[in-house]
């Protein structure tokens, strides 16, 4: 079982950071720290996006069983899509590239949470996790890593914790340093909010083109 935890992990985390190091999971966790209410807010934060990350990769890992023949016979069609879905990531990802000084402006609902209640961090922690394309992606391949039959009830517990841990942890490291140290942490924060408000189009860009490499190389694998 540790050979083949060890092999599903290695598929794993590079999946878990696909989410982790995106803009869109870092940024909103430091701009909920600038809430009226900021402990409170990105714990909340903090509890819905690891609510509904779980919940997501869980039913994927279910929904895998239905879907048990894809690991022994992968569909062609479906590794043409994936080439087809990651080339077209990485074709934006260069257009936002090209035009990131006409996309400078952070998106409108980011900024709202420099506002935003208790509760309503909570709901946006949850939304976050479901609404985003990449992040759907990055868990249904897990699902189906997680999902399959070589690890066992408790390889598959296991890997699914560490995924979701991994993934989760861009979002928790600013959030739970700032439930411990409290306004030491304003600077540091601030600093890194404009950098990233300063510096939010190329980020964007720049996971568009890892997400879709990560596609086109596990379609171009499916082909060979």
């Amino acid at each position: 079982m540790v050979t083949s935890l060890v092999s599903a992990l290695s598929r794993l985390i590079p999946l878990a950071l696909v989410i982790a190091l995106s803009p869109l999971s870092i940024i909103p966790a430091v701009l909920v720290l600038h809430a009226p209410k900021p402990r409170p807010s990105g714990l909340a934060f903090l509890t819905g996006w690891l609510a509904s990350l779980a919940a997501t990769t869980a039913i994927f890992v279910a929904a895998s069983g239905g879907l048990a023949f894809l690991h022994r016979s992968p569909p062609t069609w479906a590794s043409w899509l994936r080439v087809g879905l990651g080339a077209a990531l990485i074709a934006f990802g260069v257009y936002r590239w090209a035009t990131r000084r006409s996309h400078s402006e952070m998106p409108g609902w980011m900024r709202s949470l420099e506002t935003v209640t208790p509760a309503r961090a909570a709901l946006f922690g949850a939304l976050l996790a479901v609404v985003r394309p990449e992040v759907l992606l990055a868990t249904a391949a897990a699902g189906l890593t997680i999902g399959g039959p070589e690890l066992g009830a408790t390889g598959s517990w296991t890997a699914a914790v560490i995924f979701v841990v991994t993934a989760a942890s861009s979002v928790a490291i600013p959030i739970v340093a700032y439930a411990g140290a409290g306004d030491r942490l304003d600077e540091p924060l601030t600093r890194l909010k404009n950098w990233m408000d300063q510096h939010n189009a190329a980020l964007v860009a720049a996971v568009l083109v890892l997400i879709g490499l990560l596609v086109l190389y596990h379609g171009i694998r499916g082909l060979l």
